[in-house]
């Protein structure tokens, strides 16, 4: 099992990735063995995941995440209870 991920990082900024498992790869961020963004800019909580059937599958739906600015991001994902 895939997921696509959304991190909360400390200035408030979003970064997204995909993993197939979550709670490690939050570890490995916060460590900063994750990605090269997430390593200036320290990295919180996962404040949204989606499972995904394949590997393939989860790039597809991160591309289009990354693709959305911050406020398609926050009102398709359900995100703005999560940001206060």
């Amino acid at each position: 099992m895939w997921f696509v991920y959304v991190l909360l990082c400390g200035d408030g900024s979003l970064y997204t990735g995909i993993t197939d498992d979550p709670s490690q790869r939050l570890a490995d961020h916060k460590q900063g063995k994750g990605g090269r963004y997430t390593r200036s800019h320290q990295p919180v909580e996962i404040i949204y995941q989606e499972k995904c059937k394949s590997r393939g599958e989860a790039l597809k739906r991160e591309y289009q995440i990354k693709s959305w600015d911050r406020q398609r991001k926050i009102k398709d994902l359900n995100l703005a209870a999560k940001l206060r």
